[in-house]
């Protein structure tokens, strides 16, 4: 059987492809999934807290901080994710690939305030606060998200190279 012959175009794995498609189904979850339980002194039940319904109580309160963290939260990981997802389908010009790393950077950014924010609530000793299964999902589509550009940078790589 003959081997037909490779095209001048640029194909990835499928697997890439199908991990980044993975990735807008998995961020949505991720959004709603519970972060972390937080609660006011031991004596209180504990609340869960989500992206969306952080975003939530921002909204109501910081209109700006609202805005920002929407923006790193949300769209920063998600455009990332979709301009991927063109990319691997032809549909946008490799050379969007470092306006697609920049998106990445502030999407990890998040991940770096939420770190912040329960190592000095933890700190205070004032509340309590639980990790929960939310912010692991959280983390785990922007670290895939990071592993999957790198991958499709390397793919673009070796076929310039």
């Amino acid at each position: 059987m003959q081997r037909p012959e490779s095209t001048p175009h640029m194909t990835f794995s499928t697997t890439l492809k199908l991990a980044n498609i993975a990735l807008l189904v998995l961020y949505p979850v991720a959004w709603a999934a519970p972060l972390m339980r937080a609660g006011l002194l031991p004596l209180f039940s504990l609340d869960e807290i989500s992206v969306l319904t952080g975003l939530q109580s921002l909204w109501a309160s910081d209109i700006f901080l609202a805005l920002v963290v929407t923006a790193f939260a949300l769209f920063a990981p998600y455009l990332k994710t979709i301009g991927l997802a063109l990319l691997h389908f032809k549909l946008l010009s490799p050379r969007l690939l470092p306006t697609l790393h920049i998106l990445g950077k502030l999407a990890m950014a998040d991940i770096f305030l939420i770190a912040l924010y329960i190592t000095l609530t933890k700190g205070i000793g004032i509340g309590r606060i639980e990790v929960a299964w939310g912010l692991y999902l959280f983390t785990a589509c922007i670290l895939a998200s990071i592993m999957i550009s790198w991958r499709t940078e390397t793919a673009l790589k070796k076929r310039n190279g």
